[in-house]
């Protein structure tokens, strides 16, 4: 091996590369961090002299192989070395890049690294591919996981609401007559509220949904701007959720007609009120040019009082826990 070697030392990250040199006479030095770019790296080598006489070397990782082919292509012969197999002294503890290079710059010297192979162009596009669809795999199989857990908790979600008590599952069954409510959405709905007697007033639930305006007044000047957000976020949801049905024309459908089935008329008249109340709602305020989202959230915080009437109406009728 020729004597009049040296060994340059790249620490590669995304955006620079710390640089160190071991000299023939034995001087490893730092040449400090340069931008990781191939015009900089063209200028370093040109610094440095003989590309005969130079060997670089770095660790591989998630910068990949880039580098080497600039090198390789500048002239200068380049080894990717395996991280995990460089020589580290016991006990020492600090870590730098600019000590990492001058280490590497030692080991590439007295010959203690370990390079690996470096695909050409074709087998590493055909690795991309393969470790691509690994990853996609793994995707897969987590997802297949997710889906037999969500599978299980409808399972039992619908046990468990059918063996609630029957005031709870009283009022359940009269929140869905309401359109755009069905049994997932009213388990929600009397989940995250509560007994809905202890609000006084439907405002009052407005409030607990966070779907009030917010308010910034002083003397004679009213100011109100978005929704407060404050309340509960699961309730809000759902409610958002359930106001797009009210986009539609007033209509009982099979399926609504299915769920109002052997409710007391008071209800059913509640809930048939309501999608005449929220559909002109909806059209009344589209047709003034308020943006959608700002339509459906004014129409859920009305179905809101709509479902606070529904459920004190249910809870008066609910039978005896």
């Amino acid at each position: 091996m020729p004597s009049n070697l040296r060994y340059l030392r790249l620490d590669v990250h995304a955006e620079t590369i710390a640089v160190a040199v071991a000299e023939p006479s034995g001087e490893v030095r730092s040449l400090g961090v340069i931008p990781n770019r191939p015009e900089t790296v063209a200028q370093l080598i040109r610094k440095l002299g003989s590309r005969e006489h130079l060997r670089a070397c770095y660790e591989a990782g998630p910068c990949g192989y880039v580098l080497y082919w600039q090198l390789t292509k500048l002239g200068v012969a380049c080894d990717v070395v395996a991280p995990t197999l460089v020589p580290t002294k016991p006990g020492d503890r600090v870590k730098t890049d600019r000590r990492d290079a001058e280490n590497l710059a030692r080991c590439h010297r007295a010959g203690d690294l370990t390079p690996v192979w470096v695909p050409d162009v074709a087998h590493e596009a055909l690795r991309d591919l393969v470790r691509a669809r690994e990853a996609a795999k793994q995707d897969q199989l987590r997802a297949r996981h997710r889906l037999g857990k969500f599978d299980r908790l409808e399972q039992a979600l619908d046990t468990a609401i059918t063996a609630a008590p029957g005031a709870l599952r009283s009022i359940i069954a009269a929140l869905r007559c309401l359109r755009g409510i069905r049994q997932l959405t009213a388990a929600t709905l009397v989940s995250e509220v509560g007994p809905l007697s202890r609000f006084t007033h439907p405002r009052q639930l407005m409030g607990y949904s966070g779907t009030v305006p917010s308010e910034h007044s002083s003397g004679s000047n009213v100011h109100r701007g978005a929704i407060t957000k404050t309340g509960n976020a699961h309730l809000r949801r759902v409610l958002v959720e359930a106001a797009w049905a009210y986009r539609c024309p007033p209509k009982c459908t099979k399926a609504l007609r299915t769920r109002q089935r052997g409710q007391p008329d008071a209800i059913t008249a509640i809930a048939w009120k309501a999608q005449h109340r929220l559909s002109t709602r909806y059209r009344r305020l589209l047709g003034r040019g308020k943006p959608t989202p700002h339509v459906i959230t004014a129409v859920a915080r009305e179905l809101t009082g709509f479902i606070w009437a529904i459920g004190i109406a249910a809870e008066r009728t609910a039978p005896a826990a």
